[in-house]
């Protein structure tokens, strides 16, 4: 237990205390994500719908809005929640999780922000989709982007952007 711990309060740790590590890491920027994101779908760019299993269950006031805009908040809301939540993980992996040094400090955060671009926008697109050709809620969509960007970030990170 003691050896597990040990793992846990420094870099050196075998891939699955890795991977426990680069997950508590990754709810703690998904937590930055959600409430950033729903902040911003309910009050500040509106991308939820009356029927939102997150409105529902918080009982929070919103108006009606059409698919299309609705879809279209969704990519604005994400892409501002992109900057917070990226950023929150890029601190706690080069902290905590994974060995920076690979490449040079500027050369790692390009790459950090890449690989988060591109899981990004697959996700989003995938989310866009959900909502408008499929009417899933802004909250299905939003869970379906962060199970595709967590194994696209998580490969990508371990072994192309850091030393593992």
């Amino acid at each position: 237990m003691k050896h597990i711990l040990k793992q846990f309060m420094q870099r050196e740790a075998n891939p699955f205390i890795q991977f426990i590590k680069y997950a508590i890491s990754g709810g703690i920027a998904t937590v930055v994500d959600v409430v950033v994101f729903y902040i911003l779908a309910w009050k500040v760019i509106p991308a939820l719908g009356q029927s939102d299993p997150i409105v529902q269950l918080l009982g929070l006031q919103v108006g009606a809005i059409s698919e299309t805009l609705r879809s279209v908040h969704y990519i604005v809301d994400k892409a501002i929640t992109f900057l917070f939540s990226n950023f929150t993980a890029y601190i706690f992996n080069i902290l905590w999780v994974f060995h920076p040094g690979r490449h040079s400090r500027l050369k790692e955060l390009g790459l950090f922000y890449l690989v988060s671009i591109i899981s990004f926008a697959l996700g989003t697109f995938l989310g866009w989709v959900m909502i408008r050709w499929f009417g899933f809620s802004t909250t299905v969509a939003y869970l379906a982007n962060m199970i595709a960007s967590l194994m696209i970030n998580f490969v990508c990170r371990k072994y192309i952007i850091f030393k593992g």
